[in-house]
């Protein structure tokens, strides 16, 4: 039997027991979290199939760690000195850098793989977690060189399994990029949010007005503050230096608008609008 340890039952943590549950059948799945609420509803979803204790990870195959980065920086060192000589601990968490290097000299720092799935939605909880949620997703693995190469191999082996494509890069390196394509995003749908609530406040009917753009722009600010303060505070220099960058494209804009400008404007869109190459 194949025992594996969910820390953090929520969308990533536990969108990831159910499909290790369709794709090993002999696996068992353990949830460990904070929550018991959380737990309960787990299991009665059929997330998990037990609770479980950090006391209990000595007798872990596979140990997820899937809690907000601020909390994995604190439990980490904790749950490598539990451990067998034989578990893989792996997180999941949106900053690399930070925990690559709370557990850099760790007896056991060759268990722990560092990894970030690029999947998710705006969601959180238990109930948000799904089936296939990392198919064809693209799964980042930080310092591989430095996980034990038997352990190597199981990792590969399940993120195969769950049909993640793997990209290998540097924490430093995955901080800078991630702080654009993703920390960025959540920042500015967050902020959409709050410009048009505030507006709302005078105006009752702006929503009645807003279309399906605005929906999907404003998706990521339904995510969890709870979840993503840690990460803004983790990131704190690359988010900074990607929001100053973003913010002087908006300045820039608004300018060309205020000098009525319009063949600019329609030449910064049309120079943008290869996006769609990129993203197809």
């Amino acid at each position: 039997m194949t025992k594996v340890y969910i820390i953090g039952t929520g969308l990533i943590g536990g969108s990831m027991a159910l499909d290790i549950k369709s794709q090993y059948a002999n696996a068992k799945v353990f949830g460990i979290d904070s929550n018991e609420k959380h737990l309960d509803e787990a299991i009665h979803l059929g997330v998990i199939d037990d609770k479980a204790t950090m006391d209990d990870l000595g007798n872990a195959d596979f140990v997820i760690l899937a809690v907000p980065v601020d909390i994995s920086l604190v439990i980490l060192p904790a749950i490598l000195d539990k451990i067998g000589d034989d578990t893989l601990v792996l997180d999941v968490g949106s900053t690399k850098f930070p925990i690559c290097e709370a557990i850099a000299n760790h007896s056991k720092r060759r268990n722990f793989m560092a990894t970030h799935p690029i999947a998710g939605t705006e969601f959180s909880g238990p109930s948000a977690a799904i089936v296939g949620l990392f198919q064809d997703k693209t799964n980042i693995i930080c310092e591989v060189e430095k996980t034990t190469f038997k352990l190597q191999e199981l990792a590969l082996e399940l993120f195969k399994k769950l049909g993640m494509r793997i990209r290998y890069m540097e924490p430093k390196s995955h901080d800078k990029h991630i702080a654009y394509v993703s920390h960025l995003s959540h920042i500015s749908s967050f902020m959409l949010g709050k410009t048009v609530i505030e507006k709302e406040k005078d105006e009752r009917d702006i929503f009645d007005m807003a279309g399906s753009g605005f929906e999907s722009t404003v998706r990521l600010a339904k995510s969890s503050p709870a979840m993503w303060t840690p990460i803004f505070k983790q990131n704190r220099k690359q988010v900074v230096k990607s929001l100053e960058e973003y913010i002087a494209n908006l300045t820039h804009f608004k300018t060309l608008l205020e000098q009525e400008n319009y063949e600019a404007v329609y030449n910064e869109m049309q120079n943008t609008n290869r996006i769609k190459e990129i993203l197809k």
